[in-house]
């Protein structure tokens, strides 16, 4: 269904962008800070179930506008391209920053689990990021595009879910780490940017 290459393409970039911490990753941190391991472990795996969610209706959507037409297609993954670019143009501008943690009450870990399937659910931006995001490496030619839609983000979800079990246990060490890796933080949103532009302009590469 898939070559090699974009798999392995695929999955660098995934995991590219979950090198630099985001949203999702300061609120496990919060969690595993508050309430301990088990919450923070929890929440990463509602955020997880949250991403499952915004798969399933990125496949159904945009494999039914594929059955529209083929033309409307391209035109969604041009448009998500362009929105990865701009992504990543405001991300190489914006300022560096220290990220703060959320405050928060302390909790039980079935609610940390829940309020983060909720906060992931109804976070556009992370629906906008599936429909700009998936499409660039789905291709009509290689089978069904709705198992092609779902099995990307089955992958991004297995690899989300392991990183932020992965930063919850391992939590303090992590951001020690970071810490001292202090160029890490001024130069984070040019990495991130670098690789959403890099996305965008895949597009027009493999259509030359």
């Amino acid at each position: 269904m898939f070559t090699i290459s974009t798999l392995v393409a695929f999955v660098a970039i995934v995991i590219g962008l979950f090198i630099i911490p985001g949203p999702a990753v300061l609120l496990v941190a919060t969690r595993t800070a508050q309430n301990g391991r088990k919450a923070g472990v929890m929440a990463g795996l509602g955020i997880a179930t949250g991403d499952v969610i915004h798969t399933l209706f990125a496949a159904i959507g945009l494999s039914a506008i594929l059955m529209t037409s083929a033309s409307a297609f391209n035109i969604v993954k041009y448009a998500g391209a362009a929105y990865l670019i701009y992504l990543g143009i405001r991300a190489i501008l914006q300022r560096p920053r220290d990220p703060q943690l959320p405050k928060g009450k302390s909790i039980s870990t079935r609610s940390a689990y829940s309020q983060a399937i909720l906060i992931e659910v109804l976070n556009p931006k992370t629906a906008l990021f599936f429909l700009s995001f998936l499409p660039q490496f789905v291709n009509p030619s290689y089978g069904s595009t709705f198992f092609q839609f779902l099995i990307l983000g089955l992958i991004f979800v297995l690899l989300s879910a392991m990183y932020t079990t992965l930063f919850a246990v391992c939590v303090r060490l992590i951001i020690r780490v970071f810490k001292k890796i202090s160029w890490l933080g001024r130069w984070s949103g040019k990495i991130v940017g670098i690789i959403y532009i890099g996305l965008g302009l895949r597009v027009a590469a493999q259509h030359r």
